[in-house]
């Protein structure tokens, strides 16, 4: 075991062997295992977007078994999917990459300003399929975030019980926002400190804009001098609300983009102490041997920047 994913696993001490052997595991997974840095492939976005959106751009996406084979092929430290992915190539791939069963999702056949998404799988579900963790998003500043957030509790507990990570999507968004609040360093930073609350182990949150959504918040931080102005020093806030650095904060790649803003997010993101990145379209849109060249280069600058 490395220094760095020693002093990692010390930060869930409350958290029993089980738990703990599981989050070695992803640690200790893919080209960047030892290095407490994480790149993941998250391929949840046929249920939250539609097939046609997500898997058209590269139609050898539709098939389920092609996900596992990238995420091993690029040697990603986990690979997260919905139930119905997973049980299609769980047994085939068993072992192979750490899995993580996203145990809730949305659909965009609905556009209310509220979406709360349904529990679409379960703990039972999580250890029959051999998968080390569950995910589970919520929407702080949705009207419906109270019945996520105790969604979740009862999830984590049964998981934690079971000896499983939980794996936390804390996307700001509902009624409570504007558009560009979604996306705000007050509000992103608020999205970690409300994930690693309830009890996460993983955050993953969105790249934080310079933008301030909170009054309240915007004078306490002018006050404080909180530096905003680049990427790095706003994800140098959201480490720090995430306890201070003491749990792991990986940020999502977004929409699909070109290679070089991937890169330049990611080199961003790492210099601020970000943990990692959990990049779907990014990688599963491009061609197989065009996203593992990707993958392998986003890691490789993880890999490189401190803390190592």
């Amino acid at each position: 075991m490395s220094d760095r994913v020693r002093e990692i696993l010390s930060w869930y001490a409350s958290d029993n062997p089980g738990t703990l052997a599981n989050l070695y595991r992803m640690l200790n997974s893919g080209r960047l295992a030892g290095t407490g840095k994480m790149v993941m492939l998250p391929v949840d976005q046929g249920f939250e977007h539609g097939p046609a959106r997500s898997f058209a751009p590269n139609p050898a996406g539709y098939d389920p078994r092609y996900h596992f084979q990238l995420a091993i092929d690029a040697g990603c430290n986990a690979y997260a999917a919905p139930l119905g992915f997973i049980e299609a190539g769980a047994a085939e791939f068993a072992g192979q990459v750490p899995l993580i069963l996203k145990a809730n999702n949305s659909d965009s056949l609905y556009s209310g300003p509220d979406p709360i998404p349904a529990v679409t799988a379960s703990v039972e579900d999580a250890l029959r399929l051999g998968c080390g963790a569950i995910g589970f998003t919520i929407y702080p500043g949705s009207a419906d975030r109270k019945e996520m957030y105790e969604e979740l509790r009862e999830l984590a507990l049964e998981a934690k019980d079971a000896g499983l990570v939980v794996v936390v999507w804390s996307y700001p968004r509902g009624s409570g926002l504007s558009k560009e609040g979604e996306t705000a360093l007050d509000v992103c930073a608020y999205a970690a400190q409300i994930a690693a609350q309830l009890g996460a182990h993983i955050i993953k949150i969105k790249p934080p804009s310079a933008h301030i959504e909170l009054d309240a918040a915007r004078k306490v931080m002018e006050k404080a001098g909180v530096k905003t102005d680049t990427l790095v020093d706003r994800v140098k806030h959201v480490i720090q609300s995430a306890f201070n650095g003491r749990r792991i904060v990986i940020f999502s790649g977004g929409a699909a983009t070109s290679t070089e803003d991937v890169l330049e997010q990611n080199r961003q993101t790492a210099l601020g102490g970000g943990f990692g990145t959990i990049m779907g379209r990014n990688s599963f849109q491009r061609p197989h041997d065009e996203a593992v060249e990707l993958l392998h280069t986003v890691m490789d600058i993880h890999a490189s920047t401190w803390p190592k």
